[in-house]
C-alpha cells in the first residue's frame, strides 16, 4: 500500500484507464531519489489489461547511444521489418541489427518508435515505463520524447521518472509533470508503523524528523541511522546492506549493477571470469538488493543499490568487472557493448583500445546513426596516446554530433579538438561545422568571422574548401546585416583567386540591392544575380543550398519556381525520412502558399514545420515560420495570435523573421484601419541596416501613408517596388506595383487600376488582387460609378471571405453599403470543403484521396498509423462521406 499517495495515484490511474479507452497519454514524474516514484512505477505496472515495457536508466550506460531502447524494444526485433522501410532500416541501425549507411537519423528512430509503439497498442494496450529517466543516453530518450509527443489516439500510456537532484537534467518539453513532495506527518508515521517494529517514542520522533516525509528514507534510517541528506542516507544504508554481503555475492552484484541489459547468459559468462557463478545471487535476494524480472533479467531492486554497488567497490573491481562483461559480449558478437566496456575497464590512454573504438564507430556509421559514432569517435579520442589522433577523432565526434542533430554537444567537442589539429585543412573542416553551427544558432557574426579566418588560412592549400568557406562566410555577414563585412569578404575571396570567385560576386550584387539606398541599377542588378545564385545552388552545392535557392524563387517573384521547388524537395526528403531538412522545406512552401494565396495549405505547411523546428531544435526555422502563422492571423484579423507569433522574432532582431514579423504586424494594423500606426512600423523597417524580407510589405506602406494622408513617406517605397516589380518581370508583382502607382496618382488612377486587374488575371495572389479590387472599388464608388464599383467590391467580398480575411471582409462589406447595396450579415454563402478540417486533418484526407494507406501517410507526416486513421474519423462526418473511397470525388483546394 502507498501512503499519502492519494491524489498521484489518481493521476495515474486515470492516465491508464484514458489509455485503455484508447486516449493516449503522458506523464512525467519528478522527485528526490527515495521519494516513491518507483513505487508509483510498479504500482502502473500492475495495472490489469495492459501490456508493460518497462527500462531503468543506468549511469554508467548513458554515454552508450540507444542502449535504453535496445534493453525497452530490443526483445520485438522481429517486428522491425513490418515496419515502413526507412523506419526500420533506421531502428535496426540504431540497435545495432543491420541497415545501411547513414540509416540512423535519429528522427526517423523517434518516428520507428511510435510506429512500433503503435502497433503493439493494436494487439493490447500498451504501457511504457521508464524510471532513472535522468540517466537514460540521449538519444533513447529523444527517441521516446520524440514518440511522446506525437501520441493522441493510440491506447498508450507513457510514464517517465526522474530525479530532481544529485542528477543530470531530464528535460521533457511538452510533458505533462507530477512533482513528488514529501509525505504528511499522519502518512510517514502510518509508514513507518507498518514497516518497523514498534520504535520508541523519541526514536519514532527522530525518524519523522530526520526523513522529511521521504518514504525509502522512512524504512531504512531506523535500521542504520545517519545524518545527511536523504539521498547521502539512503545511499550509505544500501552501501552498509552490500558489504555485509559474500565477496563473491559482492562480485556478482557489481557486475549486474554495471551492465544495462541484464542478460543472464551475458552475467553468467562474466562472473566466471570474476570468480563468481549465478548461485552467488542467492544472498543479493535475500538482502533485497536484485531481483529477476518477469522476462528473466537480473536487475538491482533500486537505482540507488546500483549507484552504491559501483561507488563502494574498489577501483580493481570496477575494472574486472567491465573487463569480464567486455569479453562476455565480444563472444556473443555485441561490438558496441564490447566496445563500451572496454572503455569503462581502463584507467589511462591505450591506442590498441582506442583504434578498436574508431573501428567500431565506423561500423556503427554504416549501420547505426550519427549519435553513436559521436560517443564512441569522443571515447576513442580520450584513449589516445598521440595528441594529433585525439585532435583528429575528436573533429569527427564533433562532425557526427552536428549531424545528429546535436548542436550544443558539437560545438564543445569541437572546442576541444582545435588545439589539438596540426594540419590547416582539417582545421578548417572543423571551422566549417562549428560555424555552421553558429549561423544557425542566429550568431551570425561569430560565424562570418570564423568562416572567413579559416578560409583565409587554407587558400594555397586548399582552394575549392576555401571558395566554399568564403561564400559561407558572406552569405553569414549578409545575415549580420554587415555588408561592409560582406564586400570584404568577397574581394578578399576574388583576389585569392578561389574557383567559385564568380559565385561570391554574384552574393555581393544580391545584397547590393537589398540595401537601403540602393538605386534602380543595382536593384536591377541584384536580380540578375540571384538568378545566376539559383543556378548554381542546383549544381555546386549541398542540401541546404538547395532549399536557400528556392527561397530565392521567392525574391524574383518566381512563385511557380518556388512552389515547384518546395513540392520536389517536400516529396524527396518525405520518401527519405529527413525530417531536420523537412522543416526547412516547409518554411519554404508554406512562404510560397502564403503568396499564392493557398492559405489553408500555408496554415497546414508551417502549423507541421514549427513542430518539427521545435522537436529537432531548429529555432531559427521555427521563429520563421512563426512569422508565416503571424501573416495569416494578420491577415483573419486576430490581433493576439499575431501578437504572439510575433514577440520572440522582433525581440531576436535577425532578418528576414524580424521584418517579416514587423509586416505582419503592420498588415493587421493596415486591415483594422490603423493606417498612422503602419506607417510607423514599416517605415523603421525600411530606414534599418538590413531590410531582408521587405519588398512583399513596401505596397502595404503605400496604402498605408495614401490612406493616413501622407504620401510623401511612400513615394520612394512606391519607386522601389516598382523598380523591383519591372526587373522580376512577374505580373502579379507588376499587377501590385500598378496599385500602387495608382494610389500615388490620385487625380486619375482608372487606367493604373485596369491595367493591375489585366496583370491580375494572368495568375498570382488572391489576397492581393482582392485588396486592388477593394482599393479600385472604393475610387470608383467615390467618383461616382456606383454599377462599376460594385461589381469590383462583390469580386473582392468574395475573395476576402474564402481567405478569411475577416478585417477585409468588413471593408468591403462597408464599400457595399456606402454604394448602395443592402446586405445582410455573414459571408456568401459559400462553403469550402477544405475549410471544415484543422489543418492536420487537411493533410491526412488530401493523401487518403491519393489511395495511400494509414500507414504511408503516417511515414510521410511523421505520425502513427492509429492517429491518421482518428484523423480521418473525424474528418469523414464534416465531409459528409462514410469512407476513404469517397475522397477522390471532393474538392479540397
Amino acid at each position: 500500500m502507498l501512503y499519502g499517495r492519494d491524489g498521484e495515484l489518481a493521476a495515474i490511474d486515470g492516465l491508464l484507464r484514458r489509455a485503455r479507452d484508447g486516449h493516449s497519454g503522458t506523464l512525467a514524474l519528478r522527485g528526490e531519489a527515495g521519494i516513491g516514484k518507483s513505487a508509483l512505477l510498479d504500482h502502473a505496472a500492475a495495472a490489469d489489461g495492459m501490456r508493460v515495457l518497462r527500462a531503468t536508466g543506468v549511469e554508467n550506460e548513458s554515454a552508450m547511444p540507444y542502449a535504453g531502447l535496445h534493453l525497452l524494444l530490443g526483445r520485438f526485433a522481429d517486428r522491425f521489418g513490418g515496419l515502413p522501410e526507412q523506419q526500420g532500416l533506421a531502428l535496426c541501425a540504431a540497435l545495432n541489427m543491420g541497415g545501411r549507411p547513414g540509416e540512423g537519423d535519429r528522427f526517423l528512430v523517434g518516428l520507428a518508435v511510435l510506429t512500433l509503439l503503435s502497433d503493439l497498442a493494436e494487439e493490447r494496450p500498451l504501457l511504457v515505463l521508464v524510471d532513472d529517466a535522468h540517466w537514460m543516453d540521449a538519444p533513447s530518450a529523444g527517441a521516446l520524447l520524440f514518440a511522446a509527443r506525437r501520441l493522441e489516439a493510440e491506447p498508450i500510456a507513457m510514464i517517465f521518472a526522474a530525479r530532481d537532484a544529485d542528477a543530470p537534467e531530464f528535460a521533457a518539453e511538452g510533458i505533462p509533470e507530477l512533482r513528488l513532495r514529501g509525505l504528511d506527518r499522519d502518512a510517514a508515521r502510518r509508514l513507518l508503523a507498518e514497516r518497523t517494529a514498534t520504535l520508541p517514542g523519541r526514536m519514532e520522533q527522530e525518524v519523522l524528523v530526520a526523513a522529511m516525509g521521504n518514504p525509502l528514507a522512512l524504512l531504512e534510517l531506523p535500521a542504520r541511522g545517519g545524518h545527511g541528506s536523504a539521498y547521502e542516507r539512503i545511499r550509505r544504508s544500501y552501501a552498509e546492506r552490500i558489504a555485509a554481503l559474500p565477496e563473491r555475492a559482492r562480485r556478482l552484484l557489481l557486475l549486474v549493477a554495471s551492465d544495462d541489459l541484464g542478460d543472464v547468459g551475458v552475467i553468467v559468462a562474466a562472473a566466471g571470469r570474476c570468480g563468481a557463478s549465478v548461485d552467488d545471487a542467492a544472498p543479493a535476494e535475500r538482502a533485497g538488493l536484485l531481483r529477476t524480472t518477469a522476462d528473466g533479467r537480473l536487475e538491482v531492486r533500486h537505482p540507488l543499490i546500483r549507484t552504491a554497488a559501483v561507488e563502494e567497490a574498489p577501483l580493481n573491481a570496477r575494472l574486472a568487472a567491465h573487463r569480464a562483461l567486455a569479453e562476455a559480449y565480444r563472444e556473443r558478437g555485441d561490438d558496441c557493448h564490447h566496445a563500451w566496456h572496454l572503455i569503462s575497464g581502463v584507467t589511462e590512454p591505450e591506442e590498441r583500445i582506442a583504434a578498436l573504438l574508431e573501428k567500431t564507430a565506423e561500423t556503427e556509421r554504416d549501420a547505426g546513426g550519427n549519435a553513436s559514432v559521436a560517443a564512441m569517435y569522443e571515447a576513442a579520442a580520450e584513449l589516445s596516446e598521440d595528441r594529433a589522433e585525439r585532435g583528429r577523432r575528436l573533429a569527427a565526434a564533433a562532425r557526427a554530433a552536428a549531424d545528429a542533430g546535436l548542436p550544443e554537444r558539437a560545438v564543445q567537442l569541437a572546442a576541444r579538438a582545435e588545439p589539438d589539429l596540426p594540419d590547416p585543412v582539417a582545421r578548417a573542416e572543423l571551422t566549417l561545422t562549428r560555424a555552421s553551427l553558429a549561423d544557425e544558432q542566429d550568431r551570425t557574426r561569430d560565424a562570418y568571422r570564423l568562416f572567413a579566418e579559416t578560409a583565409a588560412s587554407v587558400v594555397d592549400l586548399d582552394p575549392q574548401t576555401s571558395g566554399y568557406l568564403y561564400f559561407q562566410a558572406a552569405s553569414a555577414a549578409a545575415n549580420a546585416g554587415d555588408f561592409a563585412a560582406l564586400d570584404d569578404i568577397v574581394a578578399e575571396g576574388v583576389r585569392a583567386g578561389v574557383p567559385n570567385a564568380s559565385h561570391l560576386r554574384a552574393l555581393s550584387r544580391v545584397f547590393a540591392g537589398q540595401r537601403p539606398l540602393a538605386t534602380g541599377a543595382e536593384l536591377a542588378d541584384g536580380v540578375a544575380a540571384l538568378r545566376e545564385l539559383m543556378e548554381a545552388m542546383g549544381t555546386c552545392y549541398g542540401p541546404r543550398d538547395r532549399i536557400r535557392a528556392g527561397l530565392w524563387h521567392l525574391l524574383v517573384g518566381d512563385l511557380r519556381g518556388a512552389a515547384e521547388a518546395a513540392a520536389a524537395l517536400e516529396r524527396r526528403h518525405r520518401e527519405e525520412g529527413s525530417i531536420g531538412l523537412l522543416a526547412a522545406v516547409l518554411m519554404l512552401r508554406s512562404r510560397t502558399d502564403l503568396l499564392l494565396g493557398r492559405h489553408r495549405d500555408a496554415l497546414t505547411a508551417a502549423s507541421e514545420g514549427r513542430r518539427i523546428a521545435a522537436d529537432t531544435g531548429q529555432q531559427r526555422i521555427r521563429v520563421y515560420l512563426d512569422t508565416v502563422l503571424a501573416q495569416l492571423a494578420a491577415i483573419g484579423g486576430d490581433e493576439r495570435r499575431c501578437a504572439e507569433l510575433t514577440e520572440e522574432a522582433l525581440a531576436r532582431g535577425v532578418p528576414p523573421s524580424s521584418v517579416h514579423a514587423a509586416s505582419a504586424r503592420a498588415l493587421l494594423d493596415l486591415g483594422l484601419g490603423r493606417y498612422e500606426a503602419a506607417v510607423e512600423r514599416l517605415s523603421d523597417v525600411l530606414s534599418g541596416p538590413n531590410r531582408q524580407g521587405a519588398i512583399a510589405a513596401l505596397p502595404d506602406l503605400v496604402e498605408a501613408a495614401v490612406r493616413a494622408g501622407v504620401p510623401e513617406r511612400a513615394r520612394e517605397a512606391g519607386e522601389w517596388y516598382g523598380t523591383w516589380a519591372a526587373h522580376v518581370g512577374r505580373p502579379w508583382a507588376e499587377a501590385i506595383a500598378a496599385r500602387c502607382a495608382a494610389l500615388l496618382t490620385p487625380d486619375d488612377p482608372d487606367a493604373l487600376y485596369s491595367r493591375a486587374l489585366e496583370l491580375h488575371r494572368e495568375g498570382g495572389t488572391p489576397f492581393e488582387q482582392a485588396r486592388t479590387e477593394l482599393l479600385y472599388g472604393e475610387w470608383l464608388r467615390r467618383s461616382r460609378r456606383r454599377n462599376d464599383a460594385r461589381a469590383r467590391l462583390h469580386s473582392a467580398l468574395e475573395a476576402f471571405d474564402r481567405l478569411g480575411a475577416a478585417p477585409w471582409v468588413e471593408r468591403a462589406r462597408a464599400e457595399l453599403r456606402a454604394a448602395g447595396e443592402s446586405l445582410t450579415d455573414g459571408g456568401d454563402g459559400r462553403d469550402v470543403l477544405a475549410g471544415r478540417l484543422t489543418p492536420q486533418e487537411l493533410q491526412v484526407v488530401r493523401l487518403a484521396a491519393t489511395g495511400l494507406s494509414n500507414r504511408e501517410i503516417g511515414a510521410q507526416l511523421f505520425l502513427s498509423p492509429r492517429t491518421v486513421g482518428y484523423h480521418l474519423y473525424k474528418a469523414y462526418p464534416k465531409l459528409g462521406v462514410a469512407g476513404r473511397a469517397e475522397l477522390g470525388r471532393l474538392d479540397l483546394n
